[in-house]
């Protein structure tokens, strides 16, 4: 999948995360929301900065933060995503907002990244389970998958924990 993902040229990238956020935005769950959760996407993923600046003002956006617990492993939280603050590099290198962390009951829809998807809502993430073990605890969020085509597989291997998406969208 890495591999794949870097022959995509810029124009091919913008034009896939045009055609996905179009479709996102037709969905009746993302017209509802009133928060959404994002992503702050990192080369290779799906762009979503220019979606999430368009949508910063017309809904709560929150973006993901590792959370190391006292005494506990990383856990993933959501935090208000505000245009006129600076995100800092947080766990991993990955931008964070610096905000309070937004309870999760708040939240309606989240959009979530992987390396691959499948045509039934499966997912492969990128290896540490922070979604998965999220999304497992807080079943009422609308999940919806959004990736490049490339990244939409037949099937992707699947384990117990694994969370399946309510809806992919590839472009």
């Amino acid at each position: 999948m890495r591999e794949a993902g870097k022959r995509l040229d810029e124009a091919r990238r913008r034009e896939a995360a045009a055609h996905v956020w179009a479709e996102v935005e037709r969905l009746p769950e993302f017209a509802a929301a009133r928060t959404v959760a994002l992503y702050w996407s990192l080369s290779g993923e799906l762009p979503t900065h220019e979606f999430i600046r368009k949508w910063a003002g017309r809904k709560r956006i929150v973006l993901p933060a590792c959370c190391e617990e006292e005494g506990k492993s990383v856990k993933l939280i959501f935090r208000r995503f505000d245009p006129a603050e600076a995100l800092i590099p947080g766990a991993f290198g990955i931008p964070e907002c610096c905000g309070e962390s937004v309870n999760p009951a708040e939240m309606d829809m989240v959009i979530v990244p992987g390396a691959a998807f499948d045509r039934t809502g499966n997912r492969m993430g990128h290896g540490k389970g922070f979604y998965d073990t999220f999304l497992s605890l807080h079943s009422n969020l609308y999940k919806t998958g959004v990736c490049f085509d490339y990244q939409l597989v037949e099937k992707v291997p699947v384990e117990a924990h694994d969370v399946k998406m309510d809806r992919v969208i590839s472009g």
